[in-house]
């Protein structure tokens, strides 16, 4: 098992080779517009420190965004009103409507090597943990779909993690969090501090893209419906601690959304990403035709698999992941627009969370033997009464 561990981690460290070659020759100056708004973000932190969190185009006093627009061959370059990913505010100002965290962490680097060095560093931590779960896979078959996951997961980093500034930070916090919910499920399950940095890291996801809001959606309901089970004083402050934490992560957030809009729960995104959901047969026919749906279908797969062969805190992986996409597809699917990456940060996260489970498990249960129905039935039963 040494050899194909070893193989697999080699074809997964290719692949993050190829993507490093690649990356280091895009250009911070491909002409869409949200490139050039995240880049402004990180202008504004790198010029402004804290301060950056305000993004009026007033600042632009120094014409960062001007020329990036004038380069490009923008037309209205000239008029901040006219800036395109800015949001008229009734205030009279035109801010950006992304929340802050992307810009920030690209402006941990320096201009001109912004993009490379944050694609890099997210490649990194993907990799990291895929050769982690590789060489901690227990079977040889288990050891194959763990190395063609993280295969694939290094991969998605350039298509199509490259589709937008966003998705490689929120990629790396998939692969950290889906370790710290195993963790949590399968090891300690007492315990509420990988709980509470769950929730921090998930509220600092949304930071770096609001939609990654409902990434938390599936734990407030698992965690919601383990006290009203249990009314376990353990599982209340579970909750209490990863509602804490969450808010204080995406407190960033907050903060530019009352600087920027007038209060911590106004938006800044404005037209059709303000819209309320509501079902569009042409959404739904857009995710059929494309790579998210296979994801999609992976993902379910691993969660139906992981419920029917796991046992104890490897179950509660797969009831927690089942909840988290549901709720997730419920909102995108009803979006009124359609990208190649919106669900692929579920996915990713599910499909992190169910790979660690197994191993987990696997690490404490070597080769566990599936029970007979009857047997299965009632230990799926204790262990929906035993919800954490």
């Amino acid at each position: 098992m040494t050899i194909l561990k070893s193989s697999l981690g080699l074809i997964c460290v290719l692949i993050l080779a190829s993507n490093i070659v690649t990356m280091s020759r895009w250009s911070e100056t491909r002409g869409v517009y949200d490139d050039l708004c995240y880049l402004r973000q990180a202008h504004l932190f790198q010029r402004f420190g804290v301060s950056g969190l305000d993004t009026s185009a007033s600042r632009d006093d120094d014409g960062f965004m001007a020329g990036k627009l004038k380069g490009i061959g923008f037309a209205g370059w000239s008029d901040p009103k006219a800036w395109p990913c800015h949001t008229p505010m009734p205030a009279g100002k035109s801010v950006l409507q992304y929340p802050p965290g992307t810009g920030f962490v690209l402006a941990l680097f320096p201009q001109g090597f912004q993009v490379t060095s944050l694609y890099i560093a997210a490649n990194l931590i993907v990799c990291g943990f895929a050769l982690f779960g590789i060489f901690h896979a227990q079977s040889p078959f288990w050891i194959l779909s763990t190395g063609g996951f993280g295969a694939l997961a290094t991969y998605l980093m350039i298509s199509p993690g490259k589709a937008s500034y966003s998705i490689a930070p929120t990629m790396a916090l998939c692969a950290v969090a889906g370790f710290l919910t195993a963790l949590w499920l399968v090891r300690a399950s007492r315990s509420v501090w990988p709980v509470a940095l769950l929730g921090l890291l998930l509220g600092l996801s949304v930071n770096v893209r609001l939609p990654n809001l409902f990434l938390a959606a599936g734990y407030a309901l698992y965690l919601g419906v383990s006290f009203l089970w249990t009314r376990k004083p353990r599982t209340f402050a579970q909750g209490v601690g990863f509602a804490g934490a969450f808010v204080l992560g995406m407190a960033p957030t907050l903060i530019a959304n009352a600087i920027n809009a007038g209060s911590p729960f106004a938006t800044t995104y404005g037209g059709v990403d303000a819209v309320a959901p509501a079902f569009d047969p042409t959404v739904l026919r857009q995710y059929l035709g494309d790579m998210q749906f296979a994801l999609i279908l992976a993902t379910m797969g691993s969660i139906a698999w992981l419920w029917r062969m796991g046992t104890g805190g490897a179950q509660q992986v797969a009831l927690l992941c089942a909840a988290n996409l549901a709720v997730n597809l419920a909102f995108f699917l009803s979006h009124p627009i359609f990208t190649p990456y919106y669900v692929v940060p579920v996915a990713m996260l599910s499909l992190w969370t169910l790979s660690f489970g197994w191993i987990m498990q696997s690490a404490v249960v070597p080769n566990p033997i599936p029970l007979d129905p009857t047997a299965k039935t009632q230990l799926q039963t204790a262990n929906i009464r035993g919800l954490q």
